[in-house]
Protein backbone atom coordinates (compact mmCIF):
# COMPACT_ATOMS: atom_id res chain seq x y z
CA UNK A 1 0.00 0.00 0.00
CA UNK A 2 1.37 3.42 -0.92
CA UNK A 3 0.75 5.54 2.26
CA UNK A 4 2.68 8.26 4.34
CA UNK A 5 7.13 -17.57 12.96
CA UNK A 6 5.52 -20.02 12.19
CA UNK A 7 2.11 -21.45 13.15
CA UNK A 8 1.18 -24.83 11.69
CA UNK A 9 -1.51 -24.40 9.08
CA UNK A 10 -3.62 -27.20 10.53
CA UNK A 11 -4.22 -25.07 13.64
CA UNK A 12 -6.29 -22.76 11.43
CA UNK A 13 -8.64 -25.51 10.21
CA UNK A 14 -11.54 -24.87 12.63
CA UNK A 15 -11.66 -21.12 11.99
CA UNK A 16 -13.92 -21.21 8.94
CA UNK A 17 -16.83 -23.49 8.21
CA UNK A 18 -16.08 -26.44 5.96
CA UNK A 19 -18.87 -25.15 3.71
CA UNK A 20 -16.65 -22.31 2.52
CA UNK A 21 -15.59 -22.27 -1.10
CA UNK A 22 -12.03 -21.09 -0.72
CA UNK A 23 -9.15 -23.28 0.38
CA UNK A 24 -7.72 -21.75 3.54
CA UNK A 25 -4.71 -24.07 3.32
CA UNK A 26 -3.96 -22.94 -0.22
CA UNK A 27 -4.41 -19.22 0.40
CA UNK A 28 -2.05 -19.37 3.38
CA UNK A 29 0.45 -21.48 1.44
CA UNK A 30 0.29 -18.98 -1.45
CA UNK A 31 0.91 -16.08 0.93
CA UNK A 32 3.86 -17.85 2.53
CA UNK A 33 5.28 -18.58 -0.92
CA UNK A 34 4.86 -15.12 -2.44
CA UNK A 35 6.42 -13.44 0.60
CA UNK A 36 9.45 -15.74 0.61
CA UNK A 37 12.95 -14.27 0.44
CA UNK A 38 13.56 -15.86 -2.97
CA UNK A 39 11.28 -13.23 -4.55
CA UNK A 40 13.59 -10.52 -3.18
CA UNK A 41 10.76 -8.22 -2.17
CA UNK A 42 9.06 -8.27 -5.59
CA UNK A 43 10.25 -4.82 -6.63
CA UNK A 44 9.14 -3.74 -10.09
CA UNK A 45 11.65 -4.42 -12.89
CA UNK A 46 13.77 -6.86 -10.88
CA UNK A 47 14.40 -10.59 -11.07
CA UNK A 48 12.22 -11.10 -8.00
CA UNK A 49 9.39 -9.11 -9.54
CA UNK A 50 9.57 -11.23 -12.68
CA UNK A 51 9.54 -14.41 -10.59
CA UNK A 52 6.40 -13.20 -8.82
CA UNK A 53 4.75 -12.41 -12.15
CA UNK A 54 5.50 -15.91 -13.39
CA UNK A 55 4.11 -17.44 -10.20
CA UNK A 56 0.83 -15.59 -10.78
CA UNK A 57 0.79 -16.48 -14.49
CA UNK A 58 1.25 -20.17 -13.70
CA UNK A 59 -1.65 -20.07 -11.25
CA UNK A 60 -3.92 -18.32 -13.76
CA UNK A 61 -2.94 -20.85 -16.42
CA UNK A 62 -3.55 -23.83 -14.14
CA UNK A 63 -7.06 -22.49 -13.44
CA UNK A 64 -7.81 -22.33 -17.15
CA UNK A 65 -8.50 -18.59 -17.13
CA UNK A 66 -8.64 -16.50 -20.27
CA UNK A 67 -6.38 -13.55 -20.94
CA UNK A 68 -5.97 -10.59 -23.24
CA UNK A 69 -2.17 -10.80 -23.31
CA UNK A 70 0.55 -13.40 -23.91
CA UNK A 71 1.18 -15.33 -20.69
CA UNK A 72 -1.28 -13.04 -18.87
CA UNK A 73 1.23 -10.16 -18.91
CA UNK A 74 0.24 -6.62 -19.82
CA UNK A 75 3.60 -4.87 -20.27
CA UNK A 76 3.83 -1.48 -18.58
CA UNK A 77 6.51 1.19 -18.66
CA UNK A 78 6.97 4.49 -16.91
CA UNK A 79 9.58 7.01 -15.84
CA UNK A 80 10.31 7.66 -12.18
CA UNK A 81 10.71 11.12 -10.68
CA UNK A 82 14.45 10.54 -10.89
CA UNK A 83 14.17 10.00 -14.64
CA UNK A 84 14.70 6.24 -14.49
CA UNK A 85 12.97 4.10 -17.11
CA UNK A 86 11.09 1.22 -15.50
CA UNK A 87 9.39 -1.76 -17.12
CA UNK A 88 6.99 -4.15 -15.47
CA UNK A 89 3.95 -6.35 -16.01
CA UNK A 90 0.38 -6.21 -14.88
CA UNK A 91 -0.97 -9.73 -14.55
CA UNK A 92 -4.44 -9.90 -16.08
CA UNK A 93 -6.91 -12.78 -16.47
CA UNK A 94 -10.65 -12.97 -16.86
CA UNK A 95 -13.69 -15.20 -16.63
CA UNK A 96 -16.53 -14.43 -19.02
CA UNK A 97 -19.81 -13.98 -17.22
CA UNK A 98 -23.40 -14.00 -18.34
CA UNK A 99 -23.23 -10.27 -19.02
CA UNK A 100 -20.68 -7.92 -20.56
CA UNK A 101 -20.75 -5.76 -17.42
CA UNK A 102 -17.34 -6.08 -15.76
CA UNK A 103 -16.12 -6.14 -12.19
CA UNK A 104 -12.35 -5.78 -11.78
CA UNK A 105 -10.97 -7.61 -8.74
CA UNK A 106 -7.48 -6.36 -7.98
CA UNK A 107 -4.44 -6.12 -5.74
CA UNK A 108 -0.79 -5.22 -6.34
CA UNK A 109 1.96 -7.81 -6.24
CA UNK A 110 5.00 -5.52 -6.20
CA UNK A 111 6.72 -4.38 -3.03
CA UNK A 112 9.88 -2.53 -1.97
CA UNK A 113 12.60 -5.05 -2.84
CA UNK A 114 15.93 -5.19 -1.01
CA UNK A 115 16.98 -2.14 1.03
CA UNK A 116 20.39 -1.95 2.72
CA UNK A 117 20.75 -5.70 2.42
CA UNK A 118 17.35 -6.47 4.00
CA UNK A 119 14.56 -8.11 2.03
CA UNK A 120 11.23 -6.30 2.38
CA UNK A 121 8.87 -9.17 1.64
CA UNK A 122 5.56 -7.33 2.01
CA UNK A 123 3.53 -10.28 3.25
CA UNK A 124 0.62 -8.01 4.13
CA UNK A 125 1.55 -5.32 1.60
CA UNK A 126 0.39 -6.73 -0.70
CA UNK A 127 1.03 -10.41 -1.10
CA UNK A 128 -2.10 -10.77 1.04
CA UNK A 129 -4.32 -9.07 -1.53
CA UNK A 130 -2.66 -10.83 -4.45
CA UNK A 131 -3.22 -14.28 -2.94
CA UNK A 132 -6.85 -13.35 -2.28
CA UNK A 133 -7.20 -12.51 -5.99
CA UNK A 134 -5.88 -15.99 -6.79
CA UNK A 135 -8.38 -17.54 -4.37
CA UNK A 136 -11.28 -15.69 -6.00
CA UNK A 137 -10.08 -16.64 -9.47
CA UNK A 138 -10.15 -20.28 -8.38
CA UNK A 139 -13.60 -19.96 -6.82
CA UNK A 140 -15.19 -18.35 -9.86
CA UNK A 141 -13.44 -20.75 -12.24
CA UNK A 142 -15.68 -23.37 -10.61
CA UNK A 143 -18.73 -21.15 -10.04
CA UNK A 144 -19.68 -19.16 -13.14
CA UNK A 145 -20.27 -15.50 -12.30
CA UNK A 146 -23.05 -13.26 -13.57
CA UNK A 147 -20.62 -10.46 -14.41
CA UNK A 148 -17.49 -10.82 -16.43
CA UNK A 149 -14.71 -10.76 -13.85
CA UNK A 150 -11.24 -9.41 -14.58
CA UNK A 151 -8.56 -10.44 -12.11
CA UNK A 152 -5.66 -8.00 -11.94
CA UNK A 153 -2.42 -8.23 -10.01
CA UNK A 154 -0.95 -4.80 -10.62
CA UNK A 155 2.73 -3.93 -10.80
CA UNK A 156 4.32 -0.62 -9.83
CA UNK A 157 1.87 0.37 -7.11
CA UNK A 158 4.66 1.24 -4.71
CA UNK A 159 6.07 3.61 -7.33
CA UNK A 160 2.88 5.62 -7.60
CA UNK A 161 0.01 3.34 -8.71
CA UNK A 162 1.79 2.94 -12.03
CA UNK A 163 0.33 -0.42 -13.04
CA UNK A 164 -3.30 0.50 -12.42
CA UNK A 165 -2.84 3.89 -14.05
CA UNK A 166 -1.49 2.13 -17.14
CA UNK A 167 -4.37 -0.34 -17.07
CA UNK A 168 -7.10 2.30 -17.11
CA UNK A 169 -5.25 4.30 -19.78
CA UNK A 170 -4.72 1.19 -21.94
CA UNK A 171 -7.66 -1.02 -20.99
CA UNK A 172 -8.12 -4.38 -22.71
CA UNK A 173 -11.89 -3.74 -22.77
CA UNK A 174 -14.14 -0.76 -23.27
CA UNK A 175 -13.72 1.23 -20.07
CA UNK A 176 -17.42 2.02 -19.94
CA UNK A 177 -18.13 -1.68 -19.39
CA UNK A 178 -16.14 -1.68 -16.13
CA UNK A 179 -18.83 -1.05 -13.55
CA UNK A 180 -16.88 -1.61 -10.35
CA UNK A 181 -13.38 -2.09 -8.95
CA UNK A 182 -12.90 -4.19 -5.82
CA UNK A 183 -9.34 -3.62 -4.66
CA UNK A 184 -7.45 -5.21 -1.75
CA UNK A 185 -4.27 -3.86 -0.22
CA UNK A 186 -3.19 -5.12 3.22
CA UNK A 187 -5.87 -7.50 4.47
CA UNK A 188 -3.83 -9.89 6.64
CA UNK A 189 -2.53 -7.99 9.66
CA UNK A 190 -4.83 -6.53 12.28
CA UNK A 191 -4.87 -7.22 16.02
CA UNK A 192 -8.41 -6.02 16.73
CA UNK A 193 -10.26 -7.94 14.01
CA UNK A 194 -11.19 -4.88 11.94
CA UNK A 195 -11.22 -4.64 8.15
CA UNK A 196 -12.20 -1.42 6.37
CA UNK A 197 -14.30 -1.15 3.23
CA UNK A 198 -13.70 2.31 1.78
CA UNK A 199 -15.60 3.94 -1.05
CA UNK A 200 -19.18 4.26 0.18
CA UNK A 201 -18.81 7.93 1.07
CA UNK A 202 -18.51 8.73 -2.61
CA UNK A 203 -20.75 5.89 -3.79
CA UNK A 204 -23.29 5.46 -0.97
CA UNK A 205 -25.46 3.03 -2.92
CA UNK A 206 -22.69 0.47 -2.57
CA UNK A 207 -23.34 0.15 1.17
CA UNK A 208 -26.22 -2.29 0.74
CA UNK A 209 -23.89 -4.89 -0.79
CA UNK A 210 -21.37 -4.85 2.06
CA UNK A 211 -22.56 -7.49 4.48
CA UNK A 212 -21.54 -10.99 5.52
CA UNK A 213 -23.13 -13.81 7.46
CA UNK A 214 -20.55 -13.97 10.22
CA UNK A 215 -19.23 -10.40 10.61
CA UNK A 216 -15.80 -11.98 11.11
CA UNK A 217 -13.81 -9.84 10.82
CA UNK A 218 -15.80 -6.73 11.71
CA UNK A 219 -16.16 -4.77 8.47
CA UNK A 220 -16.15 -1.02 9.00
CA UNK A 221 -16.91 1.78 6.57
CA UNK A 222 -14.70 4.85 6.43
CA UNK A 223 -11.33 6.27 5.48
CA UNK A 224 -12.94 7.75 2.39
CA UNK A 225 -14.17 11.18 3.46
CA UNK A 226 -12.01 13.94 1.92
CA UNK A 227 -12.66 16.08 4.98
CA UNK A 228 -10.46 13.63 6.88
CA UNK A 229 -7.48 14.80 4.81
CA UNK A 230 -4.54 12.38 5.01
CA UNK A 231 -6.89 9.75 6.49
CA UNK A 232 -8.74 9.50 3.15
CA UNK A 233 -7.54 6.30 1.46
CA UNK A 234 -9.24 6.95 -1.89
CA UNK A 235 -6.03 7.58 -3.81
CA UNK A 236 -3.65 5.60 -1.62
CA UNK A 237 -3.88 2.34 -3.55
CA UNK A 238 -4.89 1.17 -7.00
CA UNK A 239 -8.59 1.97 -6.61
CA UNK A 240 -7.50 5.59 -7.04
CA UNK A 241 -6.78 4.97 -10.71
CA UNK A 242 -10.33 3.69 -11.26
CA UNK A 243 -11.80 6.52 -9.25
CA UNK A 244 -9.96 8.98 -11.52
CA UNK A 245 -12.06 7.51 -14.35
CA UNK A 246 -15.23 7.84 -12.23
CA UNK A 247 -15.52 4.07 -11.84
CA UNK A 248 -17.13 3.08 -8.51
CA UNK A 249 -14.86 1.20 -6.14
CA UNK A 250 -14.65 -0.58 -2.83
CA UNK A 251 -11.21 -0.82 -1.25
CA UNK A 252 -10.54 -3.37 1.47
CA UNK A 253 -7.63 -2.76 3.82
CA UNK A 254 -6.44 -2.42 7.40
CA UNK A 255 -5.04 0.54 9.25
CA UNK A 256 -1.26 0.82 9.36
CA UNK A 257 0.50 -1.55 11.74
CA UNK A 258 4.00 -1.72 13.23
CA UNK A 259 5.35 -3.80 10.31
CA UNK A 260 4.02 -1.54 7.54
CA UNK A 261 6.81 -0.84 5.01
CA UNK A 262 9.34 -2.57 7.23
CA UNK A 263 11.43 -5.68 6.74
CA UNK A 264 9.30 -7.28 9.48
CA UNK A 265 6.25 -7.47 7.19
CA UNK A 266 6.73 -11.24 7.04
CA UNK A 267 4.41 -14.23 6.83
CA UNK A 268 5.06 -15.16 10.46
CA UNK A 269 3.82 -11.73 11.59
CA UNK A 270 0.42 -11.72 9.91
CA UNK A 271 -2.74 -12.73 11.76
CA UNK A 272 -3.53 -16.02 10.03
CA UNK A 273 -7.06 -16.43 11.39
CA UNK A 274 -7.86 -12.80 10.55
CA UNK A 275 -6.52 -13.25 7.02
CA UNK A 276 -8.48 -16.42 6.27
CA UNK A 277 -11.67 -14.82 7.57
CA UNK A 278 -11.00 -11.62 5.62
CA UNK A 279 -10.56 -13.52 2.37
CA UNK A 280 -13.77 -15.43 2.96
CA UNK A 281 -15.75 -12.32 3.96
CA UNK A 282 -14.59 -10.35 0.93
CA UNK A 283 -15.63 -13.30 -1.25
CA UNK A 284 -19.13 -13.10 0.26
CA UNK A 285 -19.27 -9.40 -0.60
CA UNK A 286 -18.00 -10.01 -4.13
CA UNK A 287 -20.79 -12.54 -4.54
CA UNK A 288 -23.29 -9.95 -3.28
CA UNK A 289 -22.15 -7.55 -5.97
CA UNK A 290 -22.01 -10.22 -8.67
CA UNK A 291 -25.54 -11.37 -7.97
CA UNK A 292 -27.27 -8.01 -7.54
CA UNK A 293 -25.08 -5.18 -8.81
CA UNK A 294 -25.72 -3.18 -11.95
CA UNK A 295 -24.81 0.32 -12.97
CA UNK A 296 -28.55 0.96 -13.01
CA UNK A 297 -28.65 0.41 -9.24
CA UNK A 298 -25.72 2.64 -8.42
CA UNK A 299 -25.34 6.29 -9.30
CA UNK A 300 -21.86 7.36 -10.28
CA UNK A 301 -20.57 10.26 -8.30
CA UNK A 302 -22.27 13.45 -9.45
CA UNK A 303 -22.60 15.61 -6.36
CA UNK A 304 -19.90 14.52 -3.90
CA UNK A 305 -16.58 15.75 -5.23
CA UNK A 306 -13.22 16.54 -3.72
Amino acid sequence: MIKKIFIALFFIAPLVSCSQKISQTKVLADLKELSDDKYEGRKTDTKGGEMAANFIANRFKALGLKTYYPNFKQPINFTTRKGEKVNGNNMVAYIKGKTDEIIVISAHYDHLGVINGEVFNGADDDASGTCAVLAYAEYFSKNKPQHTLIFCAFDGEEMGLQGSKYFVEHPPVDLKNIKLNINMDMIAHNDVNELYASGTFRFPELKKFIFTKTNKPKILLGHDDPKQGHDDWTDQSDQGSFYAKKIPFIYFGVEDHKDYHKATDEFQNINQAFYVNSVQSILEIIKNFDKNYSLNTVHRETQIMN
